[in-house]
């Protein structure tokens, strides 16, 4: 999160791989491995055809697309410009981009405007209480679960599936239950792959009907476990799988690159022209006066409290406030603010009241604010949550300023002005703001 969520995200990932290279350490123990999972993500991302980039470009600003994806600092702008093209409706699954996705006060007015908006989530929160209708699934531990994601990260390969601990009440719907029929009805299917799902549907009107299990079956016959000529035959299967209630061990990451590499001519390709563009940017960037502002502004990640969702559970909000600004002492003294005093922070996109802690957990310039505060607006439907608004860090995140290769959004060391806080009616109304917005 540190490394991407920054001006300078891209290069700075690129610039791991770049000293693990030089260094000799790429594909070697005490470097960067690269393991072999039953599940292999990269193996499907390129049969869909989603690892590519710049392969078109968003319709208002002109960000560029990265693995079939546009940046989220567009929605905003998408929904309010008309024209061919313009974002009239909305999906979100179990997610909270009005508190989670730069300038969130603009995405908050935003929603208002679409013509229709679904979610499938479980909370009425300062997303979902824009959709015209919330399709709740069952709870997780009623469905069965292989990760895909931790074993593509692991030294050694493994794979693991784990049946549902409860059975779903009658009428109570998994999420790959609500997607695939939301998919059927937008007119795609459960791949999202066009010739695989006109296939699909064909077979489903003779009867077929699509079962995750089936298809975690054949993934894993034709990942690198499985045998992608003759699965029926040998090589790994879901029946095996699941006999091994501990998971299948598939032994360490094999060291080399040879068996991870996508390019046709065997190599790898560090010198790409957007890293070699946004390098050149940066050159002429250094030793420039800092930008506006006397504060660098970062988020923050607390084990309790990392994602909005949790606000609402009372254990875990307990204790000492913690949606405070963290404010290094020397600033503290050179601006006049006092621990436990409110400050006000301004952004180019907004000025707001936020409780202080003066602490040197932080470095000088730099102040830091909690992720995913911010519920006053959803007091009605979270009470727990709604006793503990806090502030949300995105209200001063800016939607224009995005990282230049790929349009990701900048959440760490946006510019901030930092002073003394107002009087508390004049902080008590820009609480108050957010909770009487539309909606």
């Amino acid at each position: 999160m540190g490394t991407c969520n920054n001006a300078h995200g891209t290069l700075a990932s690129w610039a791991g791989d770049v000293l693990n290279v030089a260094a000799g350490r790429l594909g070697v123990e005490g470097g960067a491995m690269f393991p072999e999972p039953a599940l292999d993500a990269a193996q499907f991302i390129r049969l869909a055809g989603m690892n590519g980039h710049d392969r078109w470009r968003s319709r208002v600003r002109g960000l560029p697309e990265t693995g079939c994806d546009l940046p989220a600092s567009i929605l905003a702008e998408e929904i309010e410009t008309p024209g061919t093209g313009q974002i009239r409706a909305l999906v979100t699954i179990a997610g909270n981009p009005v508190l989670s996705t730069p300038n969130g006060r603009r995405l908050d007015r935003a929603l208002e405007r679409l013509e229709f908006m679904v979610s499938v989530d479980l909370y009425i929160n300062e997303t979902t209480r824009h959709a015209d209708l919330i399709l709740p699934p069952c709870w997780s531990l009623a469905e069965d679960h292989s990760d895909p994601l931790g074993p593509s990260v692991s030294l050694r390969t493994h794979v693991r599936w784990c049946p549902p601990v409860v059975q779903p009440e009658a009428g109570e719907l998994a999420d790959w239950q609500i997607l695939l029929r939301l998919a059927e009805e937008l007119g795609g299917g459960p791949t999202g792959m066009r010739w695989i799902d006109r296939a699909l549907r064909v077979a489903t009107r003779l009867g077929w009907r699509y079962d995750p299990e089936r298809t975690l079956d054949m993934l894993l016959r034709i990942g690198p476990h499985g045998d992608r000529y003759l699965p029926w035959r040998r090589g790994l299967k879901l029946a095996t799988v699941r006999s091994a209630p501990h998971g299948v061990d598939l032994g360490a990451a094999r060291t080399g690159i040879r068996h991870r590499l996508q390019h046709r001519d065997g190599l790898v390709h560090l010198a790409a022209e957007p890293l070699l563009r946004a390098l050149a940017q940066l050159e002429g960037e250094l030793g420039r006066a800092p930008a506006d502002g006397d504060v660098l502004l970062i988020g923050r990640r607390e084990l309790r409290t990392n994602n909005s969702w949790m606000h609402n559970v009372p254990a875990l909000v307990s204790g000492r406030e913690r949606c405070v600004l963290y404010v290094h002492p020397r600033d503290a003294l050179r601006v006049g603010l006092r621990d436990s005093q409110p400050a006000l922070l301004e952004s180019r996109v907004h000025r707001g009241t936020v409780p202080v802690r003066v602490t040197d957990e932080v470095m000088p310039g730099v102040v830091s604010l909690p992720h995913g505060w911010g519920h006053a607006a959803s007091a009605a439907w979270q009470a727990v949550a709604g006793a503990h608004p806090g502030v949300s860090a995105n209200d001063f995140t800016d939607d224009q300023y995005v990282e230049s290769v790929v349009g990701q959004s900048i959440l760490n060391g946006v510019p901030v002005r930092l002073r003394p806080g107002p009087a508390d009616s004049e902080a008590a109304h820009s609480t108050a703001e957010r909770s009487s917005s539309p909606g």
